[in-house]
């Protein structure tokens, strides 16, 4: 247990609640109630043996800190994950509710482990992060949201070049996802991100699709290849350029696989709305002509 004031509540509460839940408990020295929760918390964190924090902030001390979390009664308890408030309660609870309140905030260990994997991949510790998730995926085989973690680590964010191995664990990764995971837009993107990076090894070189279709503007198939080349290098505009091309030219190209690459590549540039924006308008006009 800590205290905390307006100085140093960003630290302790905001920031720290990025790697695990953190409980203030606003309260003040004349509370009664707020002297028989305050042991039962201490207690309890000693117990979760660093699966919570617990924070105590004195609010008639900190006025301004309990007039924007809008405490009007203490104890008033406020548990923040991921930087933000996620639950609250008023009053002593009863130590059965209060465990109950705890089960649902702390994570099991396949979610710390998971969240500590997002940590060690925000400072770039990309081999750590890798490590932290295959443990999470180990500890509980259903942490679909790991198994994702872990493929985007593969494929995109451990430095090239992404060789064999790597493929075939973020295929193994991804390959236990249902129906439900399948639909998911960041799904979709990493699987089309994989495909693109194992076409890569087998297709021509980009220089020689350059040629085929200089030579015959018509050869969809080289534009088709050209399209998953410039993906594998994450060079979305150009890739999106060729896939238009194509449904311009030959909708029914591959069973419709232009368009439904297309929308892959729009989850792939999801951090570039602009673009998205503009490539989907384009896409719609070239539909609806």
């Amino acid at each position: 247990m800590i205290e905390a004031d307006e100085s140093s509540f960003q630290r302790d509460v905001i920031d720290a609640s990025r790697q695990l839940p953190v409980l203030v408990d606003f309260w003040a020295p004349w509370c009664a109630p707020c002297r028989a929760l305050g042991p039962l918390l201490e207690r309890l964190e000693g117990e979760a043996a660093g699966r919570f924090k617990l924070v105590k902030v004195d609010s008639d001390a900190n006025a301004a800190l309990a007039a924007r979390y809008q405490v009007r009664s203490i104890p008033y308890v406020i548990a923040f994950v991921d930087g933000a408030p996620a639950d609250s309660f008023v009053g002593a609870l009863p130590e059965a509710q209060l465990r109950a309140f705890l089960e649902r905030l702390i994570p099991g260990p396949a979610q710390t482990e998971r969240r500590r994997a997002q940590a060690l991949s925000a400072s770039g510790d990309f081999q750590a992060a890798a490590a932290a998730l295959r443990a999470a995926i180990a500890l509980d085989a259903k942490q679909n949201d790991a198994r994702l973690d872990l493929a985007e680590l593969l494929l995109d964010r451990m430095p090239p070049p992404v060789d064999e191995s790597r493929l075939a664990e973020a295929a193994a990764a991804l390959a236990p996802l249902g129906p439900a995971e399948r639909g998911d837009g960041r799904h979709r993107a990493l699987e089309a991100r994989l495909a693109a990076l194992r076409g890569a090894a087998t297709l021509a070189s980009k220089d020689a699709l350059l040629r085929r279709i200089g030579a015959e503007p018509g050869d969809l198939s080289a534009r088709f290849d050209l399209a998953q080349r410039c993906i594998a290098e994450r060079a979305y505009a150009p890739a999106l350029d060729q896939l238009l091309e194509i449904i311009a030219r030959d909708r029914r190209f591959g069973d419709d696989a232009a368009r439904r690459l297309i929308l892959s590549v729009f989850d792939l540039a999801a951090d570039d709305p602009s673009l998205v924006s503009s490539y989907r308008r384009r896409l719609s006009a070239l539909i609806n002509r």
